[in-house]
């Protein structure tokens, strides 16, 4: 198996043998959660191949983020409609994870992460923020349909490699943790690329990684899968991340096509359903 889903399948087990089993209050599904569970990922690109998920959507997910506009529908919505349940009636996200990168709190963290890198490439402070602590959580009675699960996350040039830490405070593992991978892979190669450097180990870190109950035959139906893949290749070119700037649809699938040429996963899982 590849290393992701070596690792991927070992914490679905872990929670499914270890975690505790509470209900979640706005939901009132039954979740089995373990608490700080981090995966380690240097060898290839990881993609679950133990089923099969969707490329195009991370794909232009990330695009939309690095392009920073709260709007679906400027690209990110061409292409699926996920973030619809989340858009409020004037077709923004206001947490919308690019446009907090790109406009919240006064600066372009993400334009000013890639010149601070090639300015002094071995800092260490490379922090990103998507958590806004005046609108986010905390009971916030003016809180919004959409909270960011990946708050915050860092980059580091270590080796002449771009090194990510992704951080999220909450992870549905069946369906949002391996999309969340794929997406932080992808953002991590094409920021590499157009920092002239390779893509180094990406540490996904979860606070709380939780399976729901709709999902708990699922899981034990994945952790009996093996797939003898090989390991996935992803190269992003230099232009990548300045045609994502730009909303350049074209790279959508570009991207799609060198993935899934290499993508050979497993069969999908029935009634793998999102829960609200």
């Amino acid at each position: 198996m590849t290393q992701f889903d070596q690792q991927y399948k070992q914490a679905i087990l872990d929670i499914m043998n270890k975690g505790y089993d509470e209900k979640n209050e706005r939901t009132g599904h039954v979740c089995r959660i373990l608490p700080g569970i981090t995966f380690h990922l240097d060898e290839g690109f990881p993609l679950l191949t133990l089923r099969k998920i969707p490329l195009k959507i991370f794909i232009a997910e990330q695009i939309w983020f690095i392009m920073g506009t709260n709007k679906p529908a400027d690209y990110v919505g061409k292409f699926t409609k996920i973030w619809e349940d989340f858009t409020e009636e004037d077709g923004t996200i206001p947490a919308a994870y690019g446009h907090r990168w790109r406009h919240a709190f006064g600066r372009d963290q993400l334009g000013l992460l890639i010149q601070h890198l090639q300015d002094k490439p071995g800092s260490r402070h490379g922090v990103v923020i998507t958590w806004d602590p005046r609108e986010d959580g905390l009971g916030n009675p003016e809180a919004k349909k959409n909270v960011p699960c990946p708050y915050t996350w860092t980059a580091n040039i270590i080796g002449n490699k771009l090194h990510i830490h992704s951080i999220v405070r909450s992870n549905d593992m069946m369906l949002g943790c391996p999309h969340d991978v794929a997406g932080f892979a992808l953002l991590q190669a094409i920021l590499a690329g157009k920092l002239g450097v390779q893509p180094g180990t990406l540490t996904h870190s979860i606070s709380n990684a939780h399976i729901y109950d709709t999902h708990f035959t699922q899981a034990w139906e994945l952790v009996e899968r093996e797939n003898d893949h090989p390991p996935v290749h992803f190269h992003a070119q230099p232009d990548y991340y300045d045609r994502a700037e730009q909303g350049d649809e074209l790279l959508t699938k570009e991207i799609f096509l060198q993935l899934k040429k290499q993508y050979s996963p497993l069969t999908n899982i029935k009634n793998m359903k999102i829960v609200l």
